[in-house]
């Protein structure tokens, strides 16, 4: 059993652990916190401080009056602290022996509520008639570190006080040690406190005491039967003692274990004599602490007001803000009807930037000539439309273009949490009502403002593009080679593409007498040729760059070009996110993400697993108990 002992002290300390690192989690719940819960209480003053390396036993030695009490008390305690004689001492109140460092580390009040305690230096105080009920107490290094031991005033009592502070005892006791003899079995003060204890549930380990051996060997069952039937008392052991006042007094009284119910098949050594002390503290200390924890343990695993029923709250917590995050989400609080878009032109630029430094050799000093002369045929032509000194440039028109999008989303934005707030929803409004009074709109728009004048599009689209290429170049290098031998193909040959593409209208003079085109999907293509043929397949192949399948080598590169386009948009789309959380929406989508999944987080599993372990254990011990 003590191995049943130790499996119990090794869950419940995992279970504590468990249900903490659970409890941090719930934070964000916002559930009540763990302190003041019964089965929480129930888990950290009683189960673990019992079932732990320092957990002890309170023994109290229950019975009549001049039974022997004293003499049982101090077998127990390990030496003779209490006086004991032939004649009623007539002890008014209990006294109590604790190990030595015991009040060091143990809270003696909250052990024994309802006394007040009292160093006992006086062996005749407790014999003093008090109103008030007196726990006189003193340590004893002969007492076992896992015992209290305490002697309590006679339960048959003639005064009514006692009775209350014997009832005192029994509440705060682990073991009773009932103390039994031919003349007070059958008392029915005696009786009546046992009662009680049996209908509270205690456990009673009966001491019959001042037995004549052999003689009453027949006699004892008869009193015991009675006993246990006036009271309903089901002994978890019994044990009987002779009548030897010499024993007694030296402290070497035997005690002889017998079977109960007397003919059962338990089997017990009857001739050998047990100390009490190393009954309780040694060879049945496991299994005696299993069975007065044994209900405590049941009502930790309680479906109803245990672990699960807190469980089953964080649950419910979980779902509701699962549909809180449900309802801001429908309502797409973010979005984008018309999101502008570079100019074409701008990302072929880049893209001719990149693929102009990945040349090398001739191919690089050809393309290179040609590239310049490009620029100085169009030169005049820019000089005849005057995009030199009127046009913005393509990053300052889209930043405009951009800011006006993104002002629209604040407005949108903030309507829709507004009518958010103004739904009622317990845990969506006090959250929406503190976004929306933290920060005007005047001030938001200035805070956006200037996050949005700080972008440097330029760098942005760079590091993309170079992010992207290098991919391409590492990732599918057959590619990446074919367009090199396309390029070096491209280069010998510049001198008759570019009549081609002058001859077709692709040229700086088509540029100049199209103007519509260059809002078309040709407009980077046309630029291009404007600088004399950018020199790789994108110039040569036209506008097929821009339409052909990709299934093709042109065709990979206009799902590549388009996918550039993407990632930009979708680059700024994450700025504009991560500014209105930083900004505006703080954490709360995260927060009720969280607090919506805390039932599936592994310490909530975790929890889940040690309390159906805890279940099983409390049901095996509880069975071999019986």
């Amino acid at each position: 059993m003590s191995s049943q002992f130790q499996r119990c002290s090794d869950v419940v300390t995992r279970l504590h652990r468990a249900v903490l690192e659970l409890s941090r989690q719930t934070e964000q719940a916002e559930l009540p916190g763990l302190a003041g819960r019964e089965w929480y209480e129930l888990l950290t003053r009683r189960l673990e401080p019992q079932l732990g390396n320092d957990s002890f036993l309170i023994v109290a030695v229950v019975g009549g009056t001049n039974i022997g009490k004293s003499v049982i008390f101090n077998h127990i305690a390990g030496e003779r602290v209490s006086a004991t004689s032939p004649m009623a001492s007539g002890t008014k109140h209990p006294t109590v022996i604790v190990p030595q460092g015991f009040a060091e580390r143990v809270n003696l009040q909250q052990l024994f509520p309802g006394f007040e305690l009292t160093p006992w230096n006086d062996a005749e105080a407790p014999l003093a008639t008090d109103d008030r009920h007196l726990l006189f107490w003193r340590e004893s290094d002969a007492t076992p570190p896992n015992l209290v031991v305490l002697d309590t005033p006679d339960i048959d009592s003639v005064a009514e006080v006692n009775w209350e502070r014997a009832d005192h005892i029994r509440q705060s006791a682990d073991v009773l040690v009932a103390v039994l003899t031919q003349q007070k079995y059958n008392d029915a003060a005696v009786k009546d406190f046992f009662r009680k204890a049996a209908q509270s549930g205690e456990l009673v380990i009966t001491v019959f005491n001042q037995v004549l051996l052999p003689e009453d060997e027949e006699y004892w069952p008869l009193w015991m039967a009675t006993f246990c039937e006036e009271t309903q008392v089901t002994p978890h052991a019994v044990y009987v003692a002779p009548n030897d006042r010499r024993a007694a007094e030296a402290n070497q009284l035997p005690f002889f274990e017998r079977p109960w119910p007397a003919d059962s098949e338990t089997e017990v050594d009857q001739d050998q004599p047990q100390q009490m002390l190393s009954v309780l503290s040694d060879l049945r200390f496991g299994e005696i602490k299993l069975q007065t924890l044994t209900g405590a343990l049941q009502q930790l695993v309680h479906l109803d007001h245990g672990v699960p029923a807190w469980l089953q709250e964080i649950e419910k917590r979980g779902r509701e803000f699962r549909d809180a995050l449900e309802l801001l989400s429908s309502q797409r609080l973010v979005e984008v009807d018309r999101w502008p878009t570079l100019p074409n032109k701008v990302m072929i630029a880049f893209l001719r930037e990149w693929w102009s430094h990945q040349r090398t050799g001739w191919t690089a000093n050809v393309h290179g000539f040609y590239n310049s002369v490009g620029q100085a045929i169009a030169y005049p032509i820019q000089m005849i439309r005057g995009t030199e000194e009127t046009a913005k440039s393509p990053f300052e028109d889209y930043k405009e273009r951009e800011w006006e999008a993104i002002l629209e989303v604040l407005e949108r934005t903030i309507e829709r949490l507004t009518w958010l707030r103004d739904a009622d929803n317990p845990l969506l409004s006090p959250r929406l009502h503190e976004i929306l009074t933290g920060t005007s709109r005047a001030e938001l728009i200035e805070t956006f403002r200037q996050s949005h004048q700080a972008v440097d599009f330029e760098s942005d689209l760079k590091k993309l593009i170079e992010q992207n290429l290098s991919s391409f170049k590492s990732d599918h290098p057959d590619y990446y080679k074919m367009f090199r031998r396309l390029d070096s193909l491209a280069a010998a040959a510049r001198p008759a593409v570019s009549v081609m593409l002058f001859m077709t209208g692709a040229g700086p003079v088509g540029e100049f007498l199209a103007p519509a085109v260059a809002d078309s999907a040709l407009q980077g293509v046309i630029h291009v040729a404007g600088d004399a043929v950018g020199g790789t397949v994108v110039t040569a192949v036209g506008d097929k760059v821009l339409t052909e399948g990709a299934s093709t080598g042109t065709g990979y590169l206009e799902a590549s070009f388009r996918r550039l386009h993407a990632s930009f948009a979708q680059q700024r789309a994450n700025w504009l996110a991560q500014n209105l959380e930083h900004h505006l929406l703080g954490t709360l989508s995260q927060d009720l993400t969280k607090a919506s999944n805390i039932a599936t987080m592994p310490e909530f599993q975790r929890v889940q697993t040690v309390v159906n372990e805890l279940r099983e254990l409390t049901a095996t011990v509880r069975l071999e108990l019986q």
